[in-house]
């Protein structure tokens, strides 16, 4: 595999996963993170740890934003001029869901600032585990003649990527699909308050839909994490209730109503200090009771 010099810009839970995987892979890796920790462990573990984003990314061939926010992301890249130091015919894969707003606008300050650079859209899914282990599904959209370039790349963090067309195409299908998680979510915290409800032994539970077409991997993971009460923290309720806010943003109110709901219950959790905590704890607030007989109270 031809080694390629990669900056990562951001190396939070998904950036520090990415990066070491990459180094593992035996690629030049360098990292930028606005906190100090995350980097030191990925600068024992190979990576050379950047002073500031523009060191990082100057003479590298793909540069990796996985920052939390379009905020931010513009003020590491945009406002503070990272940006004009990438170098003519690198990528710059933004990764991080920030929104199709955030990335059209990318999209087209790279347009104007930078034509030489190359702008890819490519959000994941997939949480931590996945991220650790390579299986990332990128959602990867933008110019053809990146594909060449960032392919290498993206196949080393994940086990597919996907070219869904022009750059923004990536991110209104990452929208679709953490809308969709959020349903089995949701539908994951009221089945554990229900058969809670109902007395139904968790473990009655878990044989009944062992197999079952009505339940995903990923439905059934978070049950078990909702009935062990376990929430440490694969992918945040903070995170899960930004993205439902970003699609409502850009979608038609009467397109999506239950998701519009599911939002608001969660915003309350968060509000309750959850936000920080796995998407596990949707199970918080559906606690009815339950009577010695079953019957719910």
């Amino acid at each position: 595999m031809t080694t390629t010099t990669v900056a990562v810009i951001g190396n939070g839970v998904m950036g520090s996963a990415m990066a070491a995987r990459l180094i593992d892979a035996g690629q030049s890796v360098r990292v930028w993170n606005r906190s100090g920790e995350p980097m030191e462990v990925l600068g024992k573990a190979g990576a050379v740890v950047a002073r500031d984003p523009s060191d990082a990314v100057a003479g590298a061939t793909v540069v990796i934003t996985m920052l939390p926010t379009a905020h931010v992301t513009t003020e590491v890249m945009v406002s503070g001029g990272v940006l004009d130091v990438i170098a003519p015919g690198a990528v710059w894969a933004q990764m991080g869901t920030i929104g199709i707003d955030a990335t059209r606008a990318f999209d087209e300050v790279v347009h104007d600032r930078r034509p030489e650079v190359l702008f890819v859209d490519a959000p994941v899914s997939g949480s931590k585990v996945p991220a650790e282990r390579g299986e990332l599904i990128i959602l990867a959209s933008g110019p053809p003649p990146a594909a060449a370039i960032v392919d290498p790349v993206f196949d080393v963090i994940g086990k597919r990527t996907l070219w869904l067309g022009p750059a923004g195409m990536g991110s209104r299908m990452k929208l679709v699909l953490n809308t969709w998680l959020a349903f089995e979510i949701e539908a994951a915290a009221e089945i554990a308050a229900l058969t809670d409800a109902f007395g139904i032994p968790d473990d009655m539970l878990t044989t009944t839909i062992a197999g079952s077409p009505l339940v995903s991997t990923f439905a059934a993971t978070k049950l078990a994490k909702m009935q062990a009460r376990d929430e440490r923290t694969e992918f945040s309720l903070g995170w899960a209730l930004k993205d439902l806010d970003l699609m409502a943003d850009a979608a038609p109110s009467g397109a999506t109503p239950i998701a519009r709901a599911i939002a608001e219950r969660w915003r309350g959790l968060v509000a309750d200090g959850a936000g920080s905590l796995d998407v596990s704890a949707a199970r918080r607030g559906l606690d009815i009771g339950a009577s010695e007989d079953g019957d719910a109270t």
